[in-house]
């Protein structure tokens, strides 16, 4: 356990303060039974790691789960697809766990749930539709679709879910339909911000919700689990139609074929590349089947509307002219069964690519990935491939930007929402420290950062750690059945 986020004599006192290390306690398999007077929070992901967010919230007997997504495994895991929690250490409580909400489609959210669910955790899950698309294409493929129950809430809606009021607020992130949780309970409201930045103009859906979110804080907020990705930096504040402005410009100058890869999940980015590409005279097809996937979703449910249609298959790119070819492709991680490892290797259903080609990664590289990223454009660059990546611009026009708040986002964050308490979630410890001293700088009373697994008890009266329950961690291998089965014992968190 972690009491202070610096060596800040006022600040680490203000914390040390409220967080007690002589009643820290490791509960084992007996879980505290959270009372009505009080929330208790435990981040089983997000904290000291970049991915495999889940946060539990309990209150007057019963718990809340939002997100379940996995860990990417280091290269020393080379037979290991994605590392969740294992969900025998939820067996204290599976009976009072009465649902699943989650914030937003992406793979560190929601990557655990079709693989753990329903047959080791069985409780109801809430999303968007946009999110309950993606999902139940999993659920489907595994053949599990008819034995889970979704239930879908719209971005804005107000709901309750046992003694837990939610409110959901618009946010814009790199991935439709993403939003904040103020979880509203008799001992206060908490907010969970989800993934989130204040961009003005992102392409698909509206701008944040900054009405909702001050109205929220104008009620009161007792604590905030809040995005830590780029705390550290003074960022200037980017949108998504500043990319749209560089593709315009990059299908404009380039005469040879033109190749982007991206997250499949960026439905606004995918749009951005197709517009742009159309407006240049250029035909364009889709490689990589999650790519695909949720270009049919976001069309299905009228994300895409006014987006000009693709071809059916890359293989239909052959023959065209090279400065009429656009193809938008996944592997923006170096993944070596992605599209963009096929183009680089040469794949029968996508066009080469050589001298005169350009292709962009418009993705930043998690951290981990870069040897991987970097095999696959050395050999792009071997071939006489012009490669661009998402620290390049064109004519001073990022083609990548963050789809995370910035040090000015979160500080505006914090003047909107002013809760009580910070908790710093969704980052490694450099991020988690970074905000916290922000949180402090905005007038908090106290900013935790905490550990995965450690029980944060929050009432009026104060917030503190309480100890840590055992949540051991689960490696799942690559098979052909999607990762649902486990093949390695736990190991300790």
């Amino acid at each position: 356990m972690r009491a202070g986020a610096d060596s800040d004599t006022e600040g680490a006192a203000k914390t040390a303060a409220i967080i007690p290390f002589n009643q820290y306690k490791e509960f084992g398999q007996r879980w505290p039974v959270p009372g009505k007077a009080e929330v208790l929070v435990v981040p089983l992901g997000g904290l000291g790691r970049i991915g495999m967010n889940w946060t539990l919230y309990g209150h007057a007997g019963k718990w809340l789960l939002v997100d379940a997504g996995i860990a990417f495994p280091g290269e020393e895991l080379e037979d290991v697809d994605a590392i969740v929690p294992d969900p025998a250490f939820l067996k204290p409580i599976q009976d009072r766990l009465i649902g699943l909400v989650v914030t937003h489609a992406h793979e560190d959210h929601i990557g655990g749930i079709d693989k753990l669910w329903p047959a080791a955790i069985d409780c109801p899950i809430w999303s968007t539709p946009f999110a309950r698309a993606t999902l139940e294409r999993r659920f489907d493929e595994c053949g599990t679709l008819d034995t889970v129950d979704l239930r879908t809430f719209k971005v804005g809606d107000r709901f309750e879910i046992g003694p837990f009021k939610l409110r959901s607020v618009r946010m814009t992130h790199s991935i439709p339909e993403p939003v904040s949780l103020a979880i509203t309970t008799a001992a206060g409201t908490v907010m969970h911000s989800g993934d989130w930045k204040l961009d003005p103009e992102p392409l698909i859906g509206d701008a944040t919700d900054l009405i909702a979110l001050r109205e929220i804080g104008d009620q009161g907020v007792l604590a905030m689990l809040c995005d830590s990705t780029n705390a550290h930096k003074d960022m200037e504040r980017t949108s998504e139609s500043q990319v749209r402005d560089a593709f315009r410009r990059l299908f404009e100058t380039r005469t040879g074929q033109v190749a982007v890869c991206c997250f499949a999940t960026n439905v606004a980015r995918m749009a951005s590349a197709i517009s742009a590409a159309s407006e240049n005279g250029r035909y364009v097809a889709l490689a990589g089947r999650s790519m695909r996937n949720h270009e049919e979703a976001a069309r299905s449910l009228g994300l895409l509307d006014g987006v000009p249609d693709i071809l059916a298959e890359p293989s239909h790119l052959k023959g065209l002219d090279a400065r009429h070819v656009a193809l938008l492709c996944t592997g923006a991680q170096g993944e070596e069964k992605a599209a963009l490892a096929k183009l680089a290797r040469g794949d029968w259903r996508i066009p080469p690519f050589g001298r005169g080609d350009t292709v962009v990664l418009s993705a930043r590289i998690i951290p981990g990935n870069e040897a991987a990223v970097e095999a696959i454009m050395s050999k792009l660059r071997g071939k006489g491939v012009e490669v661009l990546t998402g620290l390049d611009s064109i004519d001073g026009m990022p083609l990548h930007v963050s789809g995370h708040p910035g040090a000015g986002e979160l500080r505006e964050m914090y003047r909107l929402v002013r809760p009580r308490f910070a908790i710093p979630v969704h980052g490694t410890e450099m991020h988690l420290d970074a905000h916290a001293r922000l949180a402090r700088a905005e007038g908090v009373e106290a900013a935790l950062v905490t550990e995965e697994a450690e029980v944060i008890r929050l009432t009026p009266q104060g917030a503190r750690v309480i100890g840590r329950v055992h949540a051991p961690l689960l490696h799942l291998e690559r098979d052909e059945r999607g990762n649902r089965v486990p093949y390695r014992p736990a190991v300790e968190a």
